[in-house]
């Protein structure tokens, strides 16, 4: 396997268990107030953005040539790197930054 194979596994994993949580985080809004609910949407529809993005960046990684992979890498850092920190916490309220 190569570096950049390796990479890509490593990064749908963590994409995978990102999802995950998610699935537990909306779990937990069912039963929060309704503010919280309508703050946890809307944090929600920022991370699935995000979350789209990352997605291109990391195909567009996987299409590319080994020579190309690592000037890409940097870009599927960044976006990972927003998506975490776009995630809801807390369906309670909004993430404490």
């Amino acid at each position: 396997m190569s570096l950049k194979d390796a990479y890509v596994s490593k990064m749908e994993a963590q994409l995978k268990g990102w999802e995950a949580e998610l699935s537990k985080l909306k779990a937990k809004a069912q039963k929060a107030t309704a503010e919280g609910k309508l703050e946890y949407e809307k944090r929600m529809e920022g991370a699935k953005a995000k979350q789209q993005a990352l997605l291109q960046k990391l195909e567009e990684l996987k299409r590319s040539g080994e020579d190309r992979w690592e000037a890409l890498k940097a870009g599927v850092e960044g976006a990972w790197a927003e998506l975490k920190g776009s995630t809801p916490k807390d369906a309670s309220g909004p993430p404490k930054s």
